[in-house]
């Protein structure tokens, strides 16, 4: 599109527009060889690459190139490029599923990219047609899709990530980037038999903060938690269980969104969470996790092993250690876990505070009975199993 722009002398020329992202424009270029697949029982997370990764360009003056759809590979970067100076890094983490049918599903992929603009946006990073990026995630998913594995809980793992790539020195915002998605089949996060995480309650370093970017994917906000993770591991912990402030409230466990189940005296269930204050990231899976609380307490759905009669009072507010300390030691405790994409949900086996271990009830398979009818339900819409508000997308 040309824009009219005055000159020095008053006149004007046409300026023309930095081109928007456009799926229709994107080259294929498909390996010569194809990778052998690699066996279900092998699979890490992050660690399995498949054959193909989806790569665009953005400059300031061109705008966004011709996305392209190429055999998996290094990036070449110039050693200056922002991301590598000024971490103006995001990403998201979705997975695709195979439906019924042997289809290709993504599980509520709108709020993804939603969730990635706003990152982008947060870091100054060029912006793009979300939508368009969603045509191309799916084309390449279906390049890649003998890759799915056909086994329960396991998927293929995306990581659509933008990377500021302006070859300059500077403290300024990156006027060029490159979006790239790569793909890697995944098992379950924890290992079968797991007995719950083990977290260790930290308040002295802080995973964010008010005012801060803890609401928004960035990569930035991922390394200061490594050094806090290895202390705790060093006393025998899994995961940190970050604390904000003088009050000690919950925040996040390690990577995920936390929630705690409390019996009430009328024999229904609280279901408690942190609510999104900025220094919370507003993750997919708890949105579900919510959601189908509420409908299961409104007899839309029955979580499998949770009866319908019980009601799941949800609960977004703070809560703190002092909380979570008064109600274990009221025998209230029914069960607490974490929530993310790649582990989905995760049950917390006990959580150190203050030199006291708070051990929460075991269950036989480690998730409770309201953690395990999430696992369940979730996974039975991603895989179209079960039909719930369109949230499984077909990858056409």
């Amino acid at each position: 599109m040309a824009i009219s722009k005055p000159t020095a002398n008053g006149n004007t020329h046409a300026e023309v527009a930095p081109v928007e992202l456009d799926a229709s424009k994107v080259i294929i270029n498909l390996a010569d060889e194809l990778k052998p697949l690699a066996a279900p029982e092998t699979l890490k997370f992050g660690e399995t690459k498949t054959d193909h990764m989806l790569i665009v360009h953005y400059d300031p003056v061109h705008g966004w190139g011709a996305p392209e759809i190429k055999p998996y590979g290094p990036l070449t970067l110039d050693p200056m490029s922002s991301c590598f100076q000024y971490c103006p890094n995001v990403f998201e983490g979705m997975k695709a599923y195979l439906g019924p049918n042997g289809e290709a599903r993504l599980f509520r992929p709108m709020l993804n990219m939603e969730r990635l603009v706003r990152s982008a946006d947060r870091v100054a990073l060029p912006p793009f047609d979300h939508n368009q990026l969603l045509i191309l995630i799916k084309r390449l998913i279906q390049v890649d899709s003998r890759w799915i594995p056909g086994l329960p809980g396991y998927s293929l793992y995306i990581r659509p990530t933008i990377i500021g790539t302006r070859p300059a020195l500077g403290v300024t915002a990156s006027d060029s980037a490159c979006i790239f998605v790569v793909l890697s089949p995944a098992g379950p996060y924890f290992s079968a038999g797991a007995k719950g995480i083990s977290l260790l309650a930290v308040g002295e370093s802080v995973r964010s903060w008010p005012g801060g970017t803890g609401g928004h994917k960035l990569g930035l906000n991922y390394a200061p938690g490594f050094q806090p993770q290895r202390i705790a591991a060093k006393q025998g912990y899994d995961q940190i269980l970050w604390l904000l402030g003088d009050d000690e409230k919950v925040t996040e466990v390690g990577a995920m969104n936390f929630f705690l189940a409390a019996k009430r005296d009328d024999g229904d269930v609280d279901l408690i969470t942190p609510p999104l204050d900025g220094t919370i990231l507003p993750g997919l899976t708890r949105a579900s996790t919510i959601a189908l609380a509420q409908a299961h307490t409104t007899g839309r759905i029955t979580l499998p092993g949770v009866p319908g009669s019980t009601k799941l009072h949800m609960h977004e507010r703070p809560l703190t250690m002092s909380e979570i300390a008064s109600l274990f030691d009221q025998g209230k405790v029914l069960e607490a876990f974490g929530v993310g994409t790649a582990v989905i949900v995760a049950p917390v086996g006990r959580i150190g505070w203050k030199g006291r271990d708070f051990v929460f009830p075991v269950y036989k398979e480690a998730l409770g009975p309201i953690g395990k009818g999430m696992w369940n339900m979730i996974t039975d819409i991603q895989t179209e199993k079960v039909e719930f508000d369109g949230w499984s997308v077909v990858c056409s």
